[in-house]
């Protein structure tokens, strides 16, 4: 079978990346000839990034324009499906730089539409409101009048919408990450949709459990992954335990605001930012952590996070939103709390780290969860089963 994924970014940056990049190595471990569709943002000059094939991209002020009409991505992916032929073309993170100008080009080869967050649904694609409390609302004029967008990038992402609508049924079947987010599809008119939750590689466990209690994170620094409430809570966890560490892996926009914030609260001696590091280097820096925080004030359509250090045998600590409570099992795999709860999450984080045993129980318990619920064979095979769907239907 022919598969063309088609993916915004050419490079690992995010977990919709990964998984592609993932996907593509093992369908062709069983024969399947897979390539991948993108873009030539993010890379650097000596890079060729994980992409078969590549059309124009941009991190620039100008995106936006983009992702309303990208006709290099229409041309090229023109190109490709009339040399390579696809049998299947499964899309998953687009509409940030491939803009709905390609989805004509589909309508007469099976395609399926991977939804890993709410970018169909919300311009922003994070369905925050500006006050932080999740949106309920319908697209549209609310978004500028709300706050989500000024005037230029509302009048431009609404016109993307509109093509996307236009244009939709160019897609046979939509796959989203969770029943959560299938919940917000079916609300706003996507039919069918089905499940497949992610699933990774192997990852040694790897825990070394040593005398200084150590709580990590691993996430873009952004408004939505809440690391401003996880340095609240720990600034008060350090109060109790003075010896704890805090490791924080990641970039992003709030980093500098976030440094700031750990200074402010007395707390920037007990905890480091290593700022974004390769895989092999986060699982060493990671590999002390008694506790991994995942205090995301959005809901988390999965959270590949929470998967790779279960996997490891840490334990989990996650707001309770979206497809993350049906990861984690309170009390058995993980712990949950309230998203943006300062108070519970410093009280969970505690009540951990006073406890060393639960480490173990806690963390073993997680990993054979991950073995055998969200292993990528697993995954993969759900993905050719949809596949072979889609052909029989033609």
């Amino acid at each position: 079978m022919k598969i063309l994924l088609v993916n915004d970014y050419p490079v690992p940056i995010g977990g919709a990346e990964i998984q592609s990049l993932f996907l593509k190595e093992e369908l062709r471990k069983r024969g399947h000839d897979a390539r991948i569709f993108s873009t030539s943002a993010h890379l650097s000059t000596k890079e060729k990034g994980m992409a078969d094939y590549q059309c124009f991209g941009t991190t620039s002020p100008f995106r936006t324009l983009l992702q309303v009409a990208n006709p290099m991505a229409y041309w090229k992916l023109k190109r490709v499906l009339e040399e390579f032929k696809p049998d299947v073309v499964h899309v998953k993170l687009f509409l940030t730089q491939i803009s709905p100008l390609i989805l004509p080009l589909l309508k007469n080869t099976p395609t399926l539409y991977h939804i890993v967050w709410y970018r169909p649904i919300c311009p922003t694609g994070i369905k925050l409101l500006p006050d932080n409390t999740p949106c309920y609302l319908t697209q549209g004029r609310v978004c500028y009048s709300r706050g989500c967008l000024p005037l230029r990038d509302w009048i431009l992402l609404m016109l993307q919408a509109k093509l996307f609508r236009r244009w939709k049924k160019s897609f046979r079947l939509f796959v989203t990450c969770s029943e959560h987010v299938k919940k917000r599809l079916v609300e706003e008119g996507f039919e069918p949709v089905e499940v497949v939750m992610n699933g990774i590689g192997n990852i040694p466990k790897c825990v070394r459990i040593l005398p200084t209690p150590v709580v990590s994170f691993a996430g873009r620094m952004v408004r939505e992954k809440g690391v401003d409430v996880l340095l609240r809570a720990f600034s008060e966890v350090i109060k109790h335990i003075p010896e704890a560490k805090l490791i924080l892996a990641g970039d992003g926009p709030k980093r500098k605001e976030l440094e700031a914030m750990a200074r402010q609260l007395g707390a920037s001696g007990n905890v480091t930012f290593l700022g974004h590091i390769p895989r092999e280097k986060l699982e060493e820096a990671f590999s002390s952590s008694w506790v991994q925080v995942i205090p995301s004030i959005w809901e988390e359509p999965f959270g590949n996070v929470a998967l790779e250090a279960m996997a490891r045998g840490t334990v989990v600590v996650a707001s309770s939103a979206g497809g993350l409570k049906e990861i984690i099992e309170h009390g058995k795999t993980g712990f949950l709390v309230p998203r943006g709860n300062v108070e519970l999450l410093k009280e969970t984080l505690l009540y951990i780290l006073k406890n060393p045993d639960l480490i173990e129980q806690v963390g073993k318990e997680g990993r054979r969860v991950v073995l055998e619920r969200f292993n990528i064979e697993s995954y993969t095979q759900q993905f050719i089963k949809l596949y072979n769907r889609l052909l029989v239907r033609e």
